[in-house]
Order: structure tokens, then sequence, then C-alpha cells
């Protein structure tokens, strides 16, 4: 009788405790915000600094963790399949909902409009072609009359396939006539060391993340998406005489699709207030990346449009068919 008694005491404290768990409401447990970059990439630095910021305005451990590999497809497509529930959330850049999956559908089967619920644009920063300081390559034209000469031969370390430094690459190969190969790796990191240890020619990254690299010389910027000012002297491919654009990264925060309204009622203004703290974009500024924060029906427009570009041009330079 007594066993009996104690294990429904035992019951009914766990009933008590699961009610008032539920009663505590959204969140009221740790949530898990995917970085689907390697540790150091520009992605990485950012999400962690936002991560810190979110734990401090839901109250509870925001954990970052990194899934890198396949340009953030892999990482992006974890958060896809994960519970409904609010508890796994992801910072993305563009190219893991748009390029990639333009480029490779036959590998990134999610569908960025159907399967994950967009929670706001957070960050930018261009993307930059870079070759190490001591490279025998000074300017774009150098570069461009070497892989010219030597076909498949100047090799270019990216964030992986379908990536933003991927579609940078295949860009420049269409308008130029050069022949750049690309190589993919698990994150932009790992790309940078390939090329500081000579084992690419040239890298196209985040410009945050070698933004230290570029200051301290180790690394030469060839050309950027766009003009940042604290590096005036790197060009973009329209002062170069180009008139193709080239896009720059944008991160933004997404839930799973179906995720319950409650738990978007409280991401929504947590995500805003991140998007736009002074002290996060002080500390994203000195790494070549801007705050840029956009609510989730404008983040919805421009991947519409950004979508429709890159096709466009996928198509007309034969990325695509």
């Amino acid at each position: 009788m007594m066993r009996r008694i104690m294990s429904l005491l035992s019951i009914a404290s766990l009933l008590v405790s699961v009610t008032n768990l539920h009663a505590q409401g959204y969140p009221n447990q740790p949530i898990n915000l995917v970085l689907p970059y390697a540790p150091g990439d520009t992605g990485d630095v950012a999400g962690r600094a936002m991560a810190e910021e979110l734990a401090k305005l839901l109250k509870v451990p925001v954990v970052p963790v990194n899934r890198p590999g396949a340009g953030a497809t892999m990482g992006t497509e974890s958060v896809v399949k994960a519970k409904k529930d609010g508890y796994t959330i992801l910072i993305a850049p563009n190219a893991a909902l748009i390029s990639s999956r333009i480029m490779n559908p036959e590998t990134v089967r999610y569908d960025p409009f159907k399967d994950l619920t967009p929670l706001g644009l957070a960050t930018r920063s261009p993307l930059i072609l870079a070759v190490r300081s001591d490279s025998e390559y000074k300017n774009f034209q150098e570069l461009i009359e070497y892989a010219k000469k030597n076909p498949g031969k100047f090799r270019v370390g990216t964030f992986g396939t379908g990536s933003g430094g991927h579609f940078m690459v295949e860009i420049i190969s269409s308008i130029t006539g050069a022949a750049l190969t690309m190589v993919p790796f698990k994150g932009a990191s790992p790309a940078v060391t390939a090329v500081l240890g000579g084992h690419v020619e040239a890298v196209c990254p985040a410009l945050g993340t070698i933004t230290g690299h570029l200051k301290s010389g180790s690394l030469r910027g060839i050309v950027m998406s766009s003009k940042f000012p604290e590096f005036p002297n790197i060009p973009t491919l329209d002062q170069l005489g180009y008139r193709q654009r080239l896009w720059g990264v944008w991160w933004a925060f997404f839930a799973p699709a179906g995720v319950p309204a409650d738990v978007t009622k409280v991401l929504l203004p947590a995500v805003e207030k991140v998007a736009k703290d002074p002290t996060i974009a002080a500390k994203l500024a000195a790494l070549g990346m801007v705050q840029d924060y956009a609510p989730p029906e404008k983040l919805l427009s421009e991947i519409r449009e950004e979508h429709r570009t890159v096709e466009e041009i996928s198509k007309k330079t034969g990325l695509i068919k």
C-alpha cells in the first residue's frame, strides 16, 4: 500500500511539474541556434554575437550549434526537419535559400518559401575575391589574363557548391572568358586556410571572414561585390568596366515552417531588437558587416526578387538550363 501511495505521489508531482512548465509559456528551455558555417566564418561570428543577446532577451540559453557543409544547406535542411516547437532556429545566408537551390535542385530539396518561417533579416557583408599578398596577381586584369592562358589552373576556394562565393566565381568566369576553377570547402574559414597555405590561388568569402587578413596584409583584395568604407581601394566590377552586378551576403533568422503563433510572437520582437542592437552593430562593423534589419514580409520580398534575378542570370550565363 505504501509503495502504491508513494508511486501515486511521484506521478502527481511529475504532472504538477509538467503543468507548471507549460504554464511558463515559450520559451522555457534552451534554444538551439543552428549556424550552418564552420567556426570562425562570418556567419558564425555574427550568429554567436546575436545568440548571446537573444539569450538575455528570452531569459533562456541560446546555444550556437555549428552544422557546416554544402554551402550552408546541410545546416539549413536540419532546421527544416527539426521539431516545430521553436527550440531549434536558424540564421542562414541568402545562398542557402537562393543560389544553392537554383544551381543544385537535385540535392537542395527544401523550399525556402514553404519549409521555413522567416523571422527577420539581420546583417549584410560584401563578397570579396582575394589572393595572398605575395601572389603574382596584383590586380583583377592580371588574374584574369593568367586564368585565360592557363584554363582550369586558377583555383578559387569557396564556402561550398551553390554558395555566394561559388556564384561569384561562375559569374566572373562567364563575363571575362576566364576558366576559374571553383574549389568547395565546408566553410569559408577552411577555404581561407587553404589560400594562406598555397593550396588554392584565391578565395571568395564574405568580407568579414578575411577582414583581419586584409588589415594585416596577409591577403590582398582583388574585387568586391560592393564598396566598403574601410577598404576603398578594392574595386567593384562596375568600377572595372563590367556591367554585371555581384551579390553580397546577407544573413537572416528562420524557424521551421509550422511553428506555433505563440512562438513567433516571442521570437519576432527579440530578433528585431538584436538586429538593431548598436553594440552588436559596432562589433560586426569592425568585421566588414553591417546590421540591416528587415521584417519577415520584406525579407520574403527580397528572397523572391533575388531568386528571380539569380535564376535569370544563371540561365543567361549557362550555369543552368
